[in-house]
Formats: C-alpha cells, structure tokens, sequence
C-alpha cells in the first residue's frame, strides 16, 4: 500500500468518524482530494484507491494533468481556484465543477464558453464570509443577485456555496464562520431546491466544518503531503 493510500484511507476514517459525531450519515459528505502541485503519477494512485472527485487551483497546470489521466473515464474534476477572465474557457471545456465564481461577469463567460452538447457546468459560489480584503468571494448581501443570474444561464446549474474562512485557532470563530456559510447556503436552498454542496473544511478543520453541515470537504496535504 502506497503513502497516498494509506493517508486515504485515514482521511476517510476523519470523515466517516466526524460525520458519526455529528450525527449524520458519512455517505452525506464528498471528498475532494485536492492535487495541486501533485504529478499526474500520484493523483493515479489516489485514483486506483478509488478516489474520483480532484480540485485543482491552477488552470494549465491542471489541464495537462486532466488530458494526462484522461483514460480513467468517470473522475470529476474541480476547479477551486481565483478564476482569471482570459482562463474561463479552459475552465468550461475541461473541468465538471467550479467551485470559485464570484461574479457576473466570470459566470456569463462560463455560460457562454461551456459546449451545449456537454452536461451544464456544476457551480458553487464563492462566499467571503470573513469579509477579508485580500480574499477573493462574493459578499453575503450580493450573495443571492448572484445566485439569480447563474440560475438563469442554460449551460450553468447552481449547486452551491464554498468559502475559505480566515486561519484562526480560534475555535469559537471558526464555528461562527462556519455557521454564517451554512445558514446563507440554506437560505440560497429554500429559494433554489436543487441546491446541495456546501463546501468548505481543509485538513485541518474538517471536523468542525462537518459538524456544521459541511457537504464537501477539501483536503490536500492530509492526503499528498505538503505542497511542492
């Protein structure tokens, strides 16, 4: 058994054992194995481990390693990171998920450039719950005009809200901003019942995230290591 595997395996137990805590069932909650920086070679071990949803940040390094691995035919890919304009058509020819769209004018070139003859583009909305000025995410208050517009683009289908809280070690703040996401991303499913991935929870507060409804966690080093 390779590392990866190994750190797989143990991730999965934290997911089973924190959605046991929580009371929730662990089919409830996705992995995302994020793999940037990580060779095509070790994101093929996780998959013959049987992991299938990958977040990438960087848009060419990821292309290549999604053209590279192309033959493994039912993955998902994610993309998680800033999204730069001149890069949204890389992102709706090759990606399934993006889950950091924070405004209507990368959503309208998303809509546009994603092929009619493929499954709409899943989006999650990225939030910026702890008002941070040098994050990226779109504010609470703008946080539904948002949601409308996407919800009116054909080859988009609204599926949710991510957020990257400010690091703290700060539990009760963490929780704060973890609930904050989770009542947004149940106000944004009342109005749009499709709505099912609130994603948020790294390696080191997944537990917490789950705890307050976490749907999709993103976990990098806790699977591959620290970053190259």
């Amino acid at each position: 058994m390779t590392e990866i595997v190994t750190r797989l395996t143990q991730v999965q137990q934290q997911i089973h054992n924190a959605c046991i805590q929580a009371n929730r069932a662990p089919s409830s909650v996705t992995l995302l194995a994020v793999s940037k920086t990580k060779s095509a070679q070790l994101i093929q071990q996780a998959i013959d481990a049987g992991q299938r949803n990958f977040g990438e940040n960087y848009v060419q390094e990821a292309v290549s390693k999604i053209q590279q691995l192309a033959h493994n035919s039912d993955l998902n890919w994610h993309f998680i990171g800033p999204i730069q304009a001149n890069k949204t058509r890389l992102i709706a020819d090759n990606f399934s998920w993006v889950h950091s769209v924070d405004r209507e004018k990368i959503a309208k070139r998303l809509n546009e450039q994603r092929d009619p003859n493929i499954t709409p583009l899943n989006v999650c909305l990225q939030v910026n719950i702890s008002d941070e000025q040098s994050k990226s995410g779109v504010s609470a208050q703008e946080l539904f005009t948002l949601a409308d517009f996407i919800n009116n683009c054909k080859q988009l289908r609204l599926r949710g809200v991510m957020a990257i809280p400010e690091k703290t070690d700060n539990i009760e703040q963490q929780l704060q901003q973890f609930s904050a996401l989770q009542n947004l991303y149940l106000q944004l499913q009342q109005r749009y019942p499709e709505v099912d991935t609130l994603s948020m929870g790294m390696s080191n507060d997944m537990a917490q995230a789950i705890g307050c409804g976490s749907t999709m966690v993103r976990i990098g080093t806790a699977i591959f290591g620290k970053r190259d």
